[in-house]
């Protein structure tokens, strides 16, 4: 059975999603962010020394970082979400999800801390907004016609790539990124996703 450590808004709602594209059972232990400090509570930390989510026990393992967790997933339940390693496609995946919490998530998290700032981190403000739209029009033109980013199905990107997605809509960029909107519109109207929503929470 898999067990996954499930913190509220937090990136971990995209393992429950891949979870329920493929069905496979899963039990979740939830956590609660501080209403004040919007940290995780400390009772992560007993879990694994960063105190962070998602987590996933697996075999009676413990898998950090959602990219291994969707790598580890999908390889084992799901390698059709996985390119092929002699196709070109592989490639293009393996950049994509180290992209989406490498270089993707970096201006979102120096937006969301440095906002905390006030006018203090107001000199900030603007390299920060130009590296967002950079970064958000790299992805809007990596979507393919099917709406997909490395397949024309869902793949393990997809999932991987769905929260910085969601974060450029949460900042109302839909109508520069169109492509991007579509994709959220497209994953949102899944019923895996929508299940997962319902056991998680938003």
């Amino acid at each position: 059975m898999i067990h996954v450590h499930h913190l509220n808004r937090s990136r971990s709602h995209r393992i429950l999603w891949l979870l329920e594209e493929i069905g496979e059972p899963y039990t979740i232990a939830h956590y609660k962010r501080d209403a004040k400090t919007n940290l995780a509570p400390p009772e992560l930390r007993s879990v694994h020394p960063l105190g962070k989510s998602p987590m996933v026990e697996l075999d009676g393992k413990l898998i950090t970082e959602s990219a291994a967790i969707t790598e580890v997933l999908c390889t084992r339940f799901a390698p059709e979400m996985i390119p092929d390693r002699n196709d070109d496609a592989y490639l293009r995946h393996l950049e994509l999800m180290h992209f989406a919490e490498g270089s993707a998530m970096t201006p979102i998290l120096l937006n969301l801390y440095v906002g905390r700032l006030g006018e203090a981190g107001a000199p900030l403000h603007p390299r920060i907004s130009d590296e967002l739209t950079s970064h958000f029009s790299y992805m809007n033109s990596l979507v393919r016609s099917s709406g997909h980013f490395v397949l024309d199905r869902l793949s393990a990107a997809d999932i991987m790539l769905s929260f910085p997605a969601e974060i450029a809509m949460r900042m109302e960029r839909g109508a520069e990124f169109p492509a991007l909107r579509g994709f959220v519109e497209m994953i949102h109207a899944r019923p895996a996703y929508q299940r997962a929503t319902e056991k998680g929470g938003e």
